[in-house]
């Protein structure tokens, strides 16, 4: 038999990378081996997140399914949602469009500026069994977790916010003074998250300006994770930190976040790039580029 070459798209959403397909045609089902195997930086194409967008099973715009790096299944992905949003815009001419998910129907809007997306993230889910905890806390702005000593602990009394996946803000004076890609491990799979849990470091250095750095479970630090800066916004109104609006500063650049006031909603706003197109043999998994992306193109529009 033949082997099947199908094509895909490499798209970021500010350095946070996907491998997305487009199976509303023709189903596409990996293994989770074969997933790892092509999300491998050094012998794959390398991404955090592939991303398979399929038919709506419920009569909207479309379907994403998406899955980590390890191959593993996840609800939520805010920055992928951007990018499949900004897809749907293009190919049907909207300014407006819906996504169902695991974790929900996510609403996509263009957010008038070149490549960028925003995306109505919904409602925080902030009780201790929606998260879902382990144990319960009657008030998840600080739930007692920490590394280190008892009497001098490192990191502690993090907040804990679900965005459609389980989070956990760790507010620090310096996010990158407590080697969060050796404590990101321990804290994604700390038995007080059942389902793991993704680790953010989170220091406010000016008015509604907050500094992140994520370690995102099933895929390790990453340069942005929408829906961590969804939650970090969240949790910093909560505990008076910030106000309702912030602007989040990720290693890959800058997310704007609004938790709106009149129907608790979380809205996301930020950049999203097409870096290339490629094809991939499924038996084999060899793959190779096929078109060059945002950058190339706007390099030769401007010549």
């Amino acid at each position: 038999m033949a082997s099947e070459t199908r094509p895909f798209l490499k798209m970021n959403g500010l350095g946070n990378d996907f491998v997305v397909w487009d199976a509303r045609e023709k189903p596409l089902r990996l293994t989770k081996g074969q997933i790892a195997k092509l999300g491998d930086r050094e012998n794959g194409i390398g991404f955090d997140q592939m991303i398979t967008v399929e038919r709506s099973t419920c009569g909207v715009d479309a379907f994403m399914r998406i899955h980590n790096q390890d191959g593993s299944q996840v609800d939520a992905c805010g920055n992928a949602t951007r990018c499949i949003g900004r897809l749907l815009m293009e190919e049907s001419g909207k300014d407006f469009v819906t996504i169902e998910t695991n974790a929900g129907l996510l609403h996509a809007f263009d957010a008038d500026a070149p490549q960028s997306v925003t995306v109505d993230m919904g409602k925080p889910r902030l009780e201790w069994d929606q998260i879902p905890l382990a144990e319960e806390f009657a008030d998840t702005r600080a739930i007692e977790l920490q590394i280190g000593p008892i009497d001098d602990p490192v990191l502690h009394t993090p907040a804990a916010v679900n965005m459609g996946n389980p989070h956990a803000i760790f507010w620090v004076d310096d996010v990158e003074g407590y080697g969060l890609e050796k404590v990101g491990p321990l804290l994604e799979n700390h038995p007080v998250f059942p389902e793991a849990a993704n680790i953010s470091l989170a220091h406010i250095y000016d008015d509604n300006q907050i500094r992140v750095k994520v370690w995102e479970r099933g895929v390790g630090l990453t340069l942005a994770c929408g829906t961590a800066a969804c939650a970090v916004g969240v949790a910093a109104a909560r505990d008076g930190k910030a106000g309702r609006k912030t602007t989040i500063h990720l290693p890959g650049g800058p997310i704007g976040i609004e938790w709106r006031e009149s129907d608790d909603h979380v809205l996301m706003t930020g950049l999203t790039e097409v870096e290339f197109e490629g094809e991939v043999d499924l038996e084999t998994l060899a793959w190779r580029k096929t078109a060059e992306g945002d950058a190339v193109q706007e390099a030769e529009a401007a010549s």
